[in-house]
């Protein structure tokens, strides 16, 4: 029998989920950024910002970022590790590797970029100083699967840092709904030519892990003193776990 697993609400194939997953970054990539904007009035950048603070990257240190987009993360690592540092841009979706190393090449940054699934992870064990997935998580149809093996890629003292859209403050989840399921959509036709990508990510938020549910996620995972921060009263959610 084949597996199933959510794709927004709707009800599909692991594998169909895959294809599906692909074809909405395919469609938004190079709007991707201007959406992020649009969407969070810009606070998206801030919520980076935080991230990469929260990071405490030093010079030297090997940093692995998953579903790295359009190389944010990356470029502010990148810099942060210096020469003697080694940072990884990776994403499962060719198109949003192209436009983020791309963009880090423009900015004179030659970072190695890699195609790869988070699921299985081409990186030895106890590799890297921190691994950073932004916005990918919920995407993943294996979640349990992705956060051990970002463990598994973690030095002894190592940390993680998951940064993902979360369950918001419920006295605004009304005029959240009617954001997300209305505006959102709207916006992805006027600025990508794409409502139904939209669509999706709104319905995928709704589907992912709460922040309690992220927090035993990890825990379960193997990672240690795990704690989250709350972004614009839960919109967005940092969560960090150590291997020890």
């Amino acid at each position: 029998m084949t597996n199933t697993t959510h794709f927004g609400y709707q009800t599909v194939s692991e594998d169909d989920k895959v294809h599906k997953v692909a074809e909405v970054f395919h469609s938004v990539a190079a709007k991707y950024d201007v959406m992020n904007d649009f969407m969070s009035a810009g606070l998206h950048r801030i919520w980076k910002a935080f991230t990469i603070a929260q990071a405490g990257i030093r010079p030297g240190f090997k940093v692995l970022d998953i579903a790295g987009g359009t190389g944010d993360l990356s470029k502010a690592f990148a810099r942060q590790a210096g020469p003697g540092g080694e940072v990884w841009l990776t994403d499962i979706n060719e198109s949003m590797l192209r436009v983020g190393r791309d963009r880090l090449l423009n900015k004179g940054i030659p970072t190695p970029t890699l195609l790869c699934d988070a699921e299985k992870l081409p990186f030895p064990d106890n590799y890297f100083d921190r691994v950073s997935v932004a916005f990918g998580l919920r995407n993943m149809t294996h979640k349990d699967v992705a956060l051990s093996e970002m463990r598994r890629v973690l030095k002894p003292g190592g940390k993680l840092l998951v940064l993902e859209f979360s369950k918001v403050w419920e006295p605004l989840k009304k005029p959240y709904d009617v954001y997300s399921f209305s505006v959102l959509p709207w916006l992805g036709q006027k600025v990508a030519n794409d409502a139904e990508s939209y669509r999706y990510l709104a319905e995928s938020i709704r589907m992912h892990p709460d922040q309690e549910t992220l927090k035993k996620m990890m825990e379960d995972a193997g990672l240690e003193r795990v704690q989250y921060y709350n972004l614009t009263a839960g919109v967005a959610a940092l969560h960090t776990g150590i291997k020890l």
